[in-house]
C-alpha cells in the first residue's frame, strides 16, 4: 500500500494512493478515515492525484537521523566508521513535502543534499529488539537530510546546520509492503546523477537502528528515522532541482531557492 497526505479543495487528508507510478493521470487518492495506523478504513471520497497536492506524508513528532552509516560516505568526509549508530535530531519544522522549495539561508554556504531511505514508525514503542523492529514500522519513504556544511564545521555539532526550515524534504508517499534490505538509492541534481548506492551498504541496518534509537527514546506513531546517506553528497544552489529515487518507493523532487527568492 502507498500512504500519503494531500491538500485538496476539501482540505487536508490522509489517503491511499492507487495506480501506476509515473502516470499521475491514472493515479487515485482514496481518503482514509481518521489516520493510517493499524488497518485503515475509507470514507469513500476519492480524487485524481493530478488534481491535488501531495504534502509530506506524515506529521512527525520528531525526526531522528543516522550519521556515518555508509562506509564510502564516511571516507569521503575524512572520518572513521563508527562501531555504533550515530544519531541526531532534526526539528519537525524542517519537514517539507514534494515540490516545495528548499530555501538556502543567506549565511550558509555550501549547503549539501543527502539522499536517504526513511522509516516511518507505526506505534508507540521503546526498547525494541532488532529482530522485532518490523512490528513497529508503518512503512518507508524518502528523505533529504539537507545540511549547511559550513555551519556544521563551525559549530562542532549539527543542530543549526541541519535544523533550518525546509531542510528535511520527505515523500512522496509511504510504502508499507517493501523490504528495505537491498534497495537502490539514487540522487540527481538537475538530472545529473550524484549519488548511487544500495541500502545493503548501510553499516547498521534498519533493525539495528530501531533497536539503538528506541533504547534512547520512546518512538511515537509517525516519527521519522532517516537511515543515513551514501557517498556523493555535494552542494545545491539557487535554481537547482534535487531528485532522490529509492527503488520500490518512487522519487522525491524539490527545487532549490535562496531565501528571498521565488
Amino acid at each position: 500500500m502507498r500512504l500519503g497526505r494531500i491538500a485538496s479543495p476539501d482540505g487536508v487528508a490522509f489517503v491511499s494512493i492507487e495506480g501506476k507510478v509515473g502516470e499521475p493521470g491514472a493515479m487515485i487518492a482514496r481518503e482514509i478515515a481518521e489516520h493510517p495506523f493499524g488497518t485503515p478504513t475509507f470514507t469513500g471520497r476519492t480524487w485524481q492525484l493530478a488534481d491535488v497536492r501531495l504534502l509530506a506524508p506524515m506529521l512527525a513528532s520528531k525526526v531522528i537521523c543516522v550519521g556515518k552509516n555508509y562506509a564510502a560516505h564516511v571516507a569521503e568526509m575524512g572520518d572513521i566508521a563508527p562501531a555504533d549508530p550515530v544519531i541526531f535530531l532534526k526539528p519537525n519544522t524542517a519537514i517539507i513535502g514534494p515540490n516545495v522549495p528548499i530555501r538556502l539561508p543567506a549565511n550558509a554556504s555550501p549547503v549539501h543534499f543527502e539522499g536517504e531511505l526513511a522509516v516511518v514508525i507505526s506505534r508507540p514503542c521503546k526498547d525494541v529488539p532488532a529482530a522485532r523492529a518490523a512490528e513497529s514500522i508503518l512503512g518507508y519513504t524518502i528523505g533529504n537530510d539537507v545540511t549547511a556544511r559550513d555551519q556544521q564545521q563551525a559549530d562542532g555539532q549539527w543542530t543549526r546546520a541541519k535544523g533550518h526550515d525546509t531542510f528535511c524534504p520527505v515523500g512522496p508517499w509511504i510504502v508499507t509492503d517493501i523490504d528495505p534490505a537491498d534497495l537502490e538509492l539514487r540522487t540527481e541534481v538537475n538530472g545529473e546523477v550524484k549519488q548511487r548506492s544500495r541500502t545493503s551498504m548501510m553499516l547498521h541496518d534498519v533493525g539495528a537502528i530501531i533497536e539503538w534509537v528506541s533504547a534512547v527514546m520512546t518512538l511515537l506513531p509517525g516519527d521519522l528515522i532517516l537511515t543515513g546517506t551514501p557517498d556523493g553528497v555535494g552542494p545545491i544552489e539557487d535554481g537547482d532541482t534535487v531528485s532522490i529515487t529509492v527503488e520500490g518507493i518512487g522519487t522525491l523532487t524539490n527545487p532549490v531557492v535562496r531565501k528571498g527568492g521565488s
